[in-house]
This record gives C-alpha cells, structure tokens and sequence, in this order.
C-alpha cells in the first residue's frame, strides 16, 4: 500500500509506503506530522468513506427468497475504485482531521493506491478465514456465510425465528447496512490496519487529565440541561475543536482508561517479559484505582506518585504503557510521535529495541524522530542481524536477544526535506518540499543524512577547537 499526498501542510507532493517498521525523519517543519497525522486520520475513518454497492438485485433476492450469492472476486477486482472513490472522500475531511479551515487543504490530495501484494493478502485472508457472522435485527438474523466448497461466493440467508420472514416488516436499507459493513471487513482488514497513535502533546495531556475530564463532564451536563429546541451543536463544538483527531484520541484514551485497564493484551497473556522491559525503562510501574485515580509507582520503593509529580519520561510513556498492556493486538499499527520525548539516549536505545520486539511479534510501527540514538540503535540491530559467528559473539556479549534484530527489508525511512521531484502533468523537475526514500544496507544500516550533517559540523568544529592554531 502506497500513500501520496499533494500540498498537505508545507509538503508540496510526497509518497511513501508503510513497512514493518517505518521511520520519517527530518528538521523542524519538514511536514512529518502532517504526513502522520493525514496517515492516522484515513486508517482511524476510513470506513465512513467507503461504500461497498450491494445491487438492488441481490437485495431483492434477499427480500424475496430469503437468500442471495454475491461473488467477493468481482469486489476484488475493483478494489482500487472503491478506495479512489473513498480517498476522494477523504481529502475533502482533511480540515476536520486537522482541526482548521478548509482554505488550506483546497489542493490537498490523499490517494492510496493498492498493489499486488495488497491483493494477494486481501485474497488470502479471504480464503483462510472462517466467515460466517450473524447479525440480530428486531427478533430476526441476517447470516453470511462462505461455504466451504468455495473461495468465490458467499451466501446471505435471512429469516426470522421461527425460519421464515415478511419483508414488509423490515426495511431494505438495514441489509444492505450489515453486508456493506461485511464485506468492508472482508476485503479491507488485512490492509487497514487497527491504528493507536501517540503524539507528542503527551506529557501535558498526562498532568491535566483530571481537569480534561472535569471539562468533558461539565460539557456533558450542559447538554443534559438544556432543552429541547436548544442547539446541542454548539455545546459540542467546544468540545476540544481545537485540537486534531489524533490529539482527540490521546485525550479520549486518557478519559476512559478505567475501562481501558479492564482487559489484558495478548502481550500480557503470551510475551510478559516485554512488560518487564517497559518496566524497567520507567523504573516502575502505572496504577490506576476504583477512584480513576492514575499513579506511577517506582520500583523498589513505597511510594505513589501523580502524574504531576512523576519525571516527564515517566508521564512521555504513559500511552505507551497502557497500549502495551491493555490494547495491543497482531496486526495492529503503532504510530508514535517523537518517541525520544523526554528520554535519556540510554532509554532511547531501549525503546528502539522494545519497538524491534512489537515488530517481531506482528505489530506494524509508524515513528517520527529528531533521535540520533534510535537511527544508530536500529542500525545496529540491522547489522548484527547476520549468521556471522563475530556478530553473535558481540550480541551475546552486550544483551541482545534474537527477537530484538531487524532484516533491512522490514523497513522503510523517509527523510522530510526540499528534493527534486517530478509534480504531476510538469516534465522537468522542481525543488520542493516531499519525502525522500533513504538508503538501508543490510550490512551497515540506515543512511540518515538528517542528523549527519549536524554530527559532521559539530565534529568539525570541536576538532578546529582542540586542534586548531591561533
């Protein structure tokens, strides 16, 4: 799956694919966050843009027989007009996801365009999995089942308790509803992944949660009271209007992580020891009370601390933490914001290797990062990841494990930066600002010539100081 964006914030064209692991770096307002923001906007609301025609004749077979075929091949092959058709969609709720005026995003574009690698997943999660769903409606069921002599067809029978039905008494559109919804499932969930994201307004969103969630409250029982011909719009449109999707689901995580802490991941159930690692980078563990009352405990110690009382590191990670034990599932895509926030490079170094385990375990990661720490961590689980008996020998000798290398091909790195790029209907190149692929060598890593340059000025001028003449 490849993603291209036209003028979208100060990146004038850009185009980039997700990997196992994929990293964009580059200086202060190079366009990263508008890249991941426009990102995680699309994977968090594309469903409210895609719709999967069913065909009046199918319905009427529905109505009429209580059955109906529908090939899922014929939605296979015309995937990429359903997602051309969404994407369109999309662009035009680009403020709303940005939390601004439409005026800025008047020649925005946002296209994804699926590839044959998508369509080979797309065909083979159809075929391996089991579908075979029902769906309740007013004392009846609506069924949709993939018969096991096929890889094709699937079938929708519909009848009521008692095995049989009266069209007259429901309506056409909830059907057409369930099996949109359905087949949305069917042929996008390989590909769309589930999505967290963690943004860099962390910290602060982690100190003023109480008083985030006395605002809610406080909205909410002015809702309560109002009447009836009062315009509940306009309290709602208050309601953190200022802030970008993204930031709203920080906001909303942190606000509902009493029913967040309820249920475990599979992290907890299969890999523990990755909880004991996120431990020991913050030096203790988060406790949230029956009160909703969040503390950070640290290790070794009788003691509970506020979020507002507790380091920044402490508070930077929180998100991550409550993911990793309570949302985190196979599939998922992480993206997080400058994951260095706060950090000392020794934890950098950590979390870099942490974020290699999720990897590892099946979970799709998405950064941006001003680190140099985490750019040379990863390269050097790029380069130990080689059946050399030197290498295993280094491996060993400093603390890495398997399960913390990285094969060069799981990931990808785009650099923010003004490039030549070929705009669409120009012939000849122009300088602007975009996303530019960098290098990864199986042997030596990633090339970031974001940070290089500055290394290599520093490095110049301390040399001119120690070894320079008057």
């Amino acid at each position: 799956m490849k993603i291209k964006v036209k003028n979208l914030g100060v990146l004038k064209q850009a185009e980039f694919e997700l990997g196992d692991f994929t990293i964009v770096c580059g200086e202060n307002n190079t366009g990263k966050t508008y890249a991941t923001y426009a990102l995680f906007g699309f994977l968090h609301t594309w469903k409210n843009f895609f719709e999967m025609e069913i065909g009046e004749d199918k319905i009427e077979d529905l109505m009429t027989k209580g059955i109906t075929r529908i090939n899922i091949t014929d939605y296979v092959e015309k995937i990429q007009d359903f997602v051309d058709q969404g994407c369109q969609k999309y662009t035009q709720e680009l403020p709303n996801i940005f939390a601004t005026n439409k005026e800025k995003f008047q020649e925005s574009s946002f296209q994804v365009t699926i590839e044959e690698k998508d369509i080979f997943q797309i065909k083979n999660n159809i075929q391996t999995k089991k579908f075979n769903q029902g769906t309740s409606y007013k004392g009846s069921a609506i069924f949709l089942i993939q018969p096991p002599e096929s890889n094709d067809d699937i079938i929708v029978t519909f009848s009521d308790n008692k095995g049989f039905f009266d069209a007259k008494n429901f309506d056409t559109k909830i059907f057409d509803h369930v099996i949109s919804i359905f087949l949305q499932k069917s042929l996008f969930s390989s590909i769309f992944y589930e999505t967290f994201i963690i943004t860099s307004e962390r910290t602060g969103a982690a100190i003023f949660r109480k008083e985030l969630n006395f605002a809610h409250s406080k909205l909410v029982g002015q809702m309560s009271r109002a009447d009836s011909s009062s315009d509940l719009s306009g309290f709602l449109s208050n309601a953190y209007e200022d802030y970008a999707l993204p930031i709203k689901f920080n906001l909303d995580f942190l606000e509902n992580l009493s029913s967040v802490s309820k249920k475990n991941s599979f992290i907890v159930e299969d890999h523990p020891d990755i909880l004991n690692s996120f431990a020991d980078i913050i030096g203790g563990k988060y406790t949230i009370n029956d009160n909703d009352q969040l503390y950070y405990e640290p290790k070794g110690k009788r003691l509970t601390l506020k979020m507002g009382e507790s380091s920044s590191a402490v508070r930077s990670l929180l998100d991550l933490g409550f993911y990793l034990r309570h949302c985190a599932e196979p599939g998922d895509l992480l993206i997080i914001d400058e994951p260095e926030l706060n950090l000392h490079p020794e934890n950098q170094r950590r979390v870099a290797r942490l974020l290699v385990r999720l990897v590892n375990l099946g979970i799709k990661v998405f950064i941006t990062t001003h680190s140099d720490y985490i750019i040379k961590e990863l390269n050097t689980l790029i380069m130990l990841n080689h059946d050399k008996p030197h290498l295993k020998r280094i491996a060993e000798v400093e603390g890495y494990q398997q399960s913390e290398l990285l094969n060069a091909d799981q990931i990808k790195v785009y650099i923010a930066e003004k490039a030549l790029v070929l705009l669409d209907g120009k012939t000849r190149k122009t300088k602007c600002q975009t996303l530019t692929p960098a290098d990864i060598d199986p042997e030596m890593g990633i090339e970031a010539r974001s940070f290089d340059k500055t290394i290599d000025t520093m490095n110049r001028i301390q040399s001119a100081i120690v070894w320079g003449e008057d």
